[in-house]
This record gives C-alpha cells, sequence and structure tokens, in this order.
C-alpha cells in the first residue's frame, strides 16, 4: 500500500502541507482532489521521488513500479505502434538481449521470463490501447511525427498504460482526449489491474471509475470511500454539523463573557467570575470551514431575433478539397442548446466553424439572421493568447472606449479578480486562461455561443458556474465536449456527426455511451417509424392529469421529510458517543428518504411524459 505519513513541504515559503497523512490501499482507484494551487501535482512529484521531503515520509512497496504522463512523445520518425511498446521498458530489453544471448541458462530465464509478462500478445495489447484513444490502424503505423503535440500527448497516456505500472499517476489525463477517448479510459481505468491515482475535474470519471476521493484541503489530506458525487454529499453534510457546532460554542462562549463581564467587580459573585474565566479559557474554539469560493460566470444577454437564426440547405463544407460534410440541412433557433457527438476527425470542428464563419459553404445555401453575433470558444484560443499583455490590457483592446472600472468589472465577472487582471497572462494557470477566452468570446453579447471543449483546464466549481451561465444564458449554444457531466445538464438536443453527415441523435446521451463501449462504430440510433398519436378522451386527460399532481404531492411531502431529517442530522449532540444507535437509525431513515424520492421522480417523469403523449 501507498503511506503518507505526517508529511510537510513549503514552496517559496508558502506551506502545502502541515502534518498530512493518508493510506492508499493496494490496487484501490483514487481520485485525488482540491482547489487549484492547493498542491495535487507537487503531491505526485513527491511521491515519484522527483521532490524530497521537508518533513515525515512516503514508503511504497519495495520494487513498486511508478508511472505517470510527464510530457508528450518526442516528434521522431518511429511509429506510434513501436512508440508504445517500448514503453516496456523490461519487455524491449529482455527482446533485445534475446537477440544476442548465447548461455543457454540466461535464453532460457528470458523466455520464462517473456512469457510471465505476456510478451507475445504484447502488440496486440498497444494496438488495442491506441485504437482506444482514437488511433486507427493505418494512424498506428505512421512516424510520431505526423501528429500535433495534442496526439502525441495520448500516444504518451497509451504508453503508460501499456506499461502497467504499480502505481498509475495520472494528471487530468482527458484534458487532450474527445468524449469517446475519455469513455474508453474510463472503463479501461475500472479494470486496470493495480493502483491508480488519478488528478481530475471530470465529475463522471470520477463517479465511475474509483473507488475513493482523496481530499487535499488546508494542507491537509482526507481519504473518503466511494466516488465524487458521495464526497461532495458528505462534506456537505460534515460542513454542516461543523458549523452548527461552531454556532453552539459561539453561543456558550458570549454567555459566559456575559455573566464575567457583569459580574467581575462584585465580591459576592467573584468566585463564580473566576470560574467562567476558567471555563472561557478551556472552551476550544471551532472554526467552521468555509464554502468554496463560488465560481461564477456573467454572460451578458443578447436581444431576440426572430427565428431562425442560421439555416442550412444542402449546404458542404471543406478545405478545398472534397467536403468533409455535406447535404447539411439544419436549423438554428435561439433557445436551442445542441451537442456535437460524434468520433475525432468525423467533422465536429468543421461544423463548428461552418457555423461560427470561420469557413464558407462550398455547396448549398446558408442563411443567417442579418443582426446574428455569435461567439467562438476553442481550445487552441487559449493556446494563442498574448502571453505577454495582461487581461485587462487584452479587453481593452476590445473595448477601447470604455472605462477601467467597467473593464474590471468584466474581469471579475469571470473570476478574474484585482491581482489577476494585471498579471501578464503568462503567469496565469490553465483555468484562469480558459475563463479570459470565455470572457473574450461572449463580450458581444452573442446570440450564439460555440464551445469546443470548454472545461479543460476548468476546475469543478468552475465547470458547475459554467453550467449555470449557460442555462440562464438566452442564447443559442453549440457544444462539443468529453465532459458528460456538462453535455446531460447544458444539452436538450443531440446531433451526430459521422460519414460526412450531420443527424439528430434521437437517444440520450447514456445510449451513445453504451454504444461506444460495447464498441458499435455507426453509434447510431434506430430509425424510429412516425406514428399518428391516438387522441385521448377527456376522462383519460384528467386522470393522467390527476396522476401527475399525486406524484408532484408525494415529491413535496418527501422533500419536506429530507429536509426535517437533515436539519435533525445536523445537530452536532447526534454525534456524541452515547447516541451512536440513534445516529445509525436516523441515517437509515434519511436513506429511506432519498431512494422513496428516487422512485418518486421516477413515477413523476413517467406520468408526465404519459401526459404528454396525449396532450
Amino acid at each position: 500500500m501507498l503511506k503518507i505519513e505526517d508529511i510537510t513541504y513549503n514552496v517559496e515559503g508558502r506551506p502545502l502541507f502541515e502534518g498530512a497523512s493518508a493510506t492508499i490501499p493496494t490496487g484501490h482507484k483514487v481520485g485525488l482532489v482540491g482547489r487549484n494551487g492547493a498542491g495535487k501535482t507537487t503531491l505526485f512529484r513527491l511521491i515519484r521521488g522527483e521532490l524530497a521531503l521537508e518533513g515525515g515520509a512516503i514508503t511504497l512497496p519495495q520494487r513498486a513500479r511508478i508511472g505517470g504522463v510527464a510530457q508528450e512523445v518526442p516528434s521522431s520518425d518511429t511509429s506510434l505502434l513501436d512508440t508504445v511498446l517500448a514503453a516496456d521498458t523490461e519487455r524491449a530489453s529482455l527482446m533485445a538481449e534475446a537477440e544476442t544471448a548465447h548461455d543457454a541458462h540466461r535464453i532460457a530465464e528470458i523466455q520464462a521470463r517473456l512469457a510471465d509478462i505476456d510478451a507475445w500478445s504484447a502488440e496486440g495489447r498497444a494496438s488495442a490501447i491506441l485504437k482506444g484513444l482514437g488511433f486507427d490502424a493505418d494512424q498506428q503505423l505512421m512516424p510520431c511525427s505526423a501528429f500535433s503535440g495534442g496526439w502525441r500527448m495520448r500516444v504518451a497516456l497509451a504508453g503508460v498504460l501499456f506499461a502497467q505500472p504499480d502505481y498509475l499517476l495520472l494528471d487530468e489525463p482527458t484534458n487532450y482526449l474527445d468524449l469517446e477517448g475519455a469513455l474508453w479510459l474510463e472503463s479501461y481505468l475500472q479494470k486496470y489491474p493495480h493502483t491508480v491515482l488519478i488528478i481530475s475535474h471530470d465529475r463522471e470519471l470520477l463517479n465511475r471509475a474509483v473507488q475513493g476521493i482523496l481530499h487535499l484541503d488546508n494542507r491537509k489530506l482526507t481519504y473518503w470511500q466511494g466516488g465524487y458525487d458521495q464526497f461532495a454529499r458528505q462534506m456537505s453534510e460534515r460542513r454542516a454539523v461543523l458549523q452548527a457546532e461552531a454556532k453552539k460554542i459561539d453561543a456558550r462562549r458570549a454567555h459566559l463573557q456575559s455573566f464575567v463581564d457583569r459580574f467581575k467587580a462584585k465580591a459576592s459573585k467573584a468566585v463564580q467570575a473566576q470560574s467562567r474565566v476558567k471555563m472561557l479559557e478551556k472552551l476550544t474554539p471551532i472554526t467552521a470551514p468555509e464554502d468554496a469560493k463560488k465560481v461564477v460566470f456573467t454572460f451578458p444577454k443578447p436581444e431576440e431575433l426572430a427565428p431562425p437564426i442560421i439555416n442550412l440547405d444542402g449546404a458542404a463544407v471543406g478545405y478545398g478539397g472534397p467536403p468533409v460534410l455535406k447535404k447539411l440541412n439544419l436549423r438554428i433557433d435561439q433557445d436551442d442548446r445542441i451537442a456535437l457527438l460524434g468520433r475525432n476527425g468525423e467533422g465536429k470542428s468543421t461544423l463548428s466553424k461552418l457555423l461560427a464563419g470561420k469557413l464558407q459553404a462550398c455547396e448549398g445555401k446558408m442563411a443567417r439572421s442579418s443582426k446574428l453575433r455569435i461567439g467562438y470558444f476553442a481550445q487552441h484560443q487559449v493556446d494563442e493568447l498574448h502571453l505577454d499583455e495582461t487581461p485587462l490590457q487584452l479587453i481593452q483592446r476590445q473595448r477601447p472606449a470604455e472605462m477601467q472600472a467597467r473593464l474590471r468589472a468584466r474581469l471579475a465577472g469571470f473570476g478574474l479578480m484585482a491581482d489577476q487582471a494585471d498579471t501578464v497572462v503568462a503567469r496565469l494557470s490553465g483555468g484562469q486562461k480558459a475563463r479570459l477566452s470565455l470572457l473574450l468570446a461572449t463580450i458581444d453579447a452573442p446570440h450564439l455561443l460555440i464551445l469546443d471543449e470548454p472545461t479543460n483546464h476548468l476546475d469543478i466549481e468552475s465547470r458547475e458556474a459554467l453550467v449555470d451561465a449557460l442555462t440562464e444564458y438566452p442564447g443559442a449554444v453549440i457544444l462539443v465536449s468529453h465532459d458528460m457531466h456538462l453535455l446531460g445538464l447544458v444539452a436538450d438536443r443531440l446531433w451526430l456527426v459521422k460519414g460526412g453527415a450531420v443527424t439528430p441523435y434521437t437517444e440520450d446521451l447514456e445510449a451513445y455511451r453504451r454504444q461506444l463501449l460495447a464498441g458499435e462504430d455507426d453509434a447510431k440510433p434506430a430509425p424510429k417509424p412516425v406514428e399518428k398519436k391516438p387522441k385521448a378522451s377527456r376522462d383519460e386527460v384528467l386522470a393522467l392529469k390527476a396522476e401527475v399532481r399525486k406524484c408532484e404531492d408525494r415529491l413535496a411531502k418527501l422533500n419536506d421529510m429530507g429536509e426535517k431529517l437533515a436539519k435533525k442530522l445536523a445537530d452536532p449532540a447526534l454525534y456524541e458517543d452515547s447516541r451512536k444507535g440513534e445516529l445509525a437509525t436516523w441515517n437509515a431513515k434519511y436513506a429511506e428518504v432519498r431512494q422513496a424520492l428516487d422512485k418518486a421522480e421516477a413515477m413523476w417523469l413517467t406520468a408526465q411524459e404519459k401526459l404528454e403523449q396525449v396532450v
């Protein structure tokens, strides 16, 4: 197992760890979470031995192999497949030695070890990993120099997964993956045979692929069983308990102090007053944990345009050669929330560029509203920001007539406060650069916002803030993302980009996920026959409406019960050792109410769907 014992470490005089301890059981998959700058990546470097501890110890089993993706694979003439095969250094060394060995005893040892590590199936395993990360059979035989840095990062990830270290440390691995690659990685990690520590802000990955959460907060480490959502619930309950306890202590302190202040000068009360002074000294203050600072995105709101804002009629688009996409018959209204699905290379970014006006249709017609304003965000824009300018200088060029106070308010609306506003972009974090790019994309109050992987480098709080902003935003949204949580909360329409065409995808995201993991290349829903809806009688409609109301009443009652139980569980007295049995009873009741709520919500959804089908 991995033991972190009472470690201390400082960076430029700022403590990142003070007496931090945690134990990671062998074979567990663990998500490492914490605010940006808390020290998550530093902890990985300490585990790998790249940095020296100032106190405490980190111990691993003897001869344990530690692996991670440090940097992209260099550009070279070596094929992707050979690059990945070379990542298993033991296998590569044994294979090379087998070519030159002459001693019969040593040859037998080499062959036995090669059999132990399943060396003869290595090429097939390496190819399967590369395929899962988006490389087809032909690409696997191409040299690394034929691919961009982002794709070579995938090759580096494939190499460490192929090597199968005993301790796999991954730092935001989905940042350079598309949705399909992220889903494949999630499935692969679930079956990974050794210990995994993963830094990630992807809630779906942290819910599905890990067994525990290691939380780095206030220079301490705390290990929680379960996925991210379970961790978030436990943290919320713990915060409520500590806040209630802090209020209770503060009230008692105020009461004692009041007595001391009133009677300390009276001889008859001197003994009692002195006694209460001693009680005050012993009364240990409890500092209630602060909620994570609320991150907010403020998108300016556009005026309403007559629908449709974009209409494509038999349109095609490409880059000078044969069209990448053709026969596009699409319509976008201002209230649309559309997610683009499809494997990498099928044309999602090409469609985004066509809609953004960065590419022109080479066939057919594309009509836009004359007053249409479009905001476009893509990851390459984050990388192309002027590194020697400050955020304030960047938006001053966009808005030269605006007062500086107004510009600073715009930056603050995207979480870039005074310090960040005056810091050159080169020194900003990846998340701060992403927020700045989002500000620049929305500064003109666009009617259509096109977002291509907007969550890369954003922490969980910023992702939730983006969901809130997009929910309130009164313009259309086109979204390309590997973040299933974001897609599920924002998108209400799905378009599948495949085989040069763009078609509505009538199933849901979970169905798409299942199809991808099952290896169904087409990933397309079965066509549904158009059926004429039978007209329901007045009595049937009234009965369905009554059923919906009944479900709503039940939901309201269960929510009320849940709130009362949550208040009960927030009572600090309930957590005293003498009341453990009572606490278990209330926890069981709360769990029963949550289960009943889930069932009631499902019944309400079913009743609502039946009603919508007949009215």
